[in-house]
């Protein structure tokens, strides 16, 4: 089964309506908002992120800002987070960078939403290159139970 139709089968499960839109390659994600005609804000960067236990957890941030590791340490509450190198990343989810979601991951991590992500129609990874996939925020965070909150600078 390819990465797009695991993220497709458990959209699905979940009840979220998916669009999957081909795009070009692209070096950077500027250039993938450019390429779909959003704004970096429009593109939701999903994070896999290390707990000091070994597990993870998903971070859904927009393009346009960065993590916040105090704010995410203090909804999440722990005091160590780090992001994993790619092929522990890879191992965790089933998906290489640059194509990570949640949704189709191998494991069903606990994900945290930013708050500046609801009521907005999103573009994310769609589990594949060369593709991006659309999904109505508040769909998505309450298909996946995810926790909303100020996780991003």
């Amino acid at each position: 089964m390819s990465g797009r139709d695991l993220v497709q089968a458990d959209a699905a499960a979940r009840g979220i309506s998916i669009e999957f839109v081909e795009r070009p390659a692209a070096g950077s994600l500027e250039e993938a908002a450019a390429l779909m005609g959003l704004s970096p804000a429009g593109i939701v960067k999903t994070l896999v992120v290390k707990r000091h236990d070994g597990t993870y957890l998903f971070a859904l941030v927009p393009g346009d800002r960065q993590i916040s590791w105090g704010k995410l340490r203090g909804v999440v509450g722990v005091n160590k987070l780090r992001l994993p190198e790619a092929h522990l990343a890879l191992e965790a989810t089933g998906f290489e960078r640059g194509t990570i979601t949640p949704l189709g991951s191998s494991t069903a991590w606990p994900v945290f939403a930013d708050e500046r992500i609801v009521g907005l129609r999103i573009a994310m990874g769609a589990g594949q290159h060369g593709m991006s996939a659309f999904v109505d925020a508040d769909e998505l965070i309450a298909g996946l139970g995810a926790t909303v909150a100020d996780i991003s600078d």
